[in-house]
């Protein structure tokens, strides 16, 4: 059952010292931001049920969720911060006689909110920056950077391994539930963690690459071996449901999910040890299928591996446009979503400027689609004459800041690694990113 506000107080709160009841300045301002009912409508609308247990107020999940993006801090630290601090709990509208919500529970909860919830918060957010005459300008500046996914570093044997121990330990769980009990099944995973220490101790040696192809056919090989006999395990198990329902239904549906993405990863390490280096939709992580290797050609860091988003900004320092994308999309395919998305807010934009990377027909179409005619944006190739103009130069100039937003949303904000999984779990965790620091923004600014 949706709970929106939880209003009561106790009498243990009436005894505490003024010192200790008046937040914060900044926590103040914020606090009086996010009691608008606005902000709790993106709830009512995809969390409204009249059965079933009480949730926890969503004016304290949703200050939870500030606290946490603001501050970097996981859904353990964050619950025990909290719970520590009588600052904090006075802000979360958490009374002092109640506990506060458990770190699964916040996990599940922004689960199940999604990143449209998330996206209407956004703009309620933007909307009262703009009734606040604070949102005032037109003109638009986008750039993209690369946000990691919450993976290890991938190899083709690594890869495996990892398939070998996933299917291993889930075949085990299925058959503690009394499912395929006498279908054979040989676990190799003390195998393969063998090989995975002479691939450790090849490297940096002479010979290195042979033997480090040795041994990833070798883990291949155990992988396929693996795979072959737990399809046997799912048929039987899968038989065994259809005939009578019983517990283990989940961990069945896991193992098939698990089984197909393993198929994969033998088949790309099959393609990668006959010649094949370049493997279009390559699947770097069995945890996180969407993410994708990201090549973007800084010498600090030539690849890495996660999602591509986009960013558009105003001069006030309003993110008002963010997109995630899997791959790694040209900078031009982007453009068009990022403007009209700004433009979805209410804002009326008539410049836009950006890198070279957005200096083709395809962002020329793009800012003709969305009747944009005033672009501040290098040509590829063959510079146009008016981009050694003074006057366009300083205009250019401007763009710079770009880089400099998205260092902030990286530093202070969580966007520099999403640690949730899959496409929809990188677009929720961006949004709250985003979401907290345009709260800070319009706080400051108003």
């Amino acid at each position: 059952m949706l709970r929106l506000r939880d209003g009561q107080g106790t009498l243990w709160e009436e005894f505490l010292p003024p010192e200790v009841r008046v937040l914060s300045e900044e926590l103040t301002a914020i606090d009086r931001l996010l009691d608008d009912d606005r902000f709790l409508e993106p709830f009512s609308k995809r969390l409204a049920c009249n059965e079933g247990r009480p949730t926890i107020p969503m004016e304290t999940y949703l200050r939870l969720m500030y606290l946490k993006h603001r501050y970097s801090l996981g859904y353990e630290t964050l619950v025990k911060e909290v719970a520590d601090s009588l600052s904090w709990r006075r802000f979360c509208r958490i009374r002092l006689d109640e506990p506060v919500p458990h770190s699964t529970t916040l996990l599940k909860l922004t689960k199940r909110c999604g990143s449209e919830t998330i996206d209407e918060l956004n703009a309620t957010l933007l909307r009262t920056a703009v009734e606040r005459r604070v949102l005032r300008s037109r003109r638009l500046r986008v750039d993209t950077t690369a946000m990691d996914a919450d993976v290890r570093y991938p190899t083709d044997s690594g890869l495996c391994a990892h398939a070998i121990s996933k299917i291993g330990r889930l075949v085990s769980k299925v058959k503690a539930v009394g499912l395929a009990p006498r279908t054979r099944f040989r676990d190799r995973r003390r195998r393969a963690s063998k090989v995975v220490r002479r691939v450790s101790h090849a490297l940096g040696r002479s010979g290195s690459r042979a033997a480090v192809e040795k041994c990833t056919a070798e883990l291949r090989n155990l992988s396929r071996a693996t795979l072959r006999e737990a399809t046997r395990v799912l048929g039987n198990c899968q038989r065994t449901l259809r005939a009578s329902p019983r517990k283990g239904v989940a961990l069945v549906r896991l193992l098939a999910d698990t089984l197909a993405t393993a198929e994969r990863v033998i088949v790309q390490t099959t393609r990668r040890l006959a010649g094949e280096t370049v493997i279009p939709d390559r699947l770097i992580s069995l945890s996180d299928t969407d993410a994708r290797p990201i090549r973007r050609g800084k010498p600090q860091k030539l690849t890495e591996f996660g999602y591509k988003v986009s960013i558009a900004d105003t001069p006030e320092g309003f993110v008002v446009a963010h997109q995630v994308y899997k791959g790694n999309p040209a900078d031009a395919q982007t453009l068009e979503a990022a403007v009209a998305a700004a433009q979805a807010t209410g804002m009326r934009v008539t410049s836009v400027a950006a890198d070279r990377g957005y200096g083709d027909a395809v962002g020329d179409a793009a800012l003709v689609q969305r009747g944009i005619t005033d672009k501040v944006i290098p040509r590829k190739g063959r510079a146009d004459p008016v981009e050694w103009t003074r006057n366009w130069r300083r205009r250019y100039r401007w763009r710079a800041g770009a880089e400099g937003r998205i260092s902030c949303l990286k530093r202070e904000y969580g966007l520099r690694r999403t640690r949730l999984k899959g496409h929809t779990g990188a677009t929720i965790w961006t949004g709250f990113g985003v979401l907290a620091h345009n709260v800070d923004r319009l706080v400051a600014l108003s």
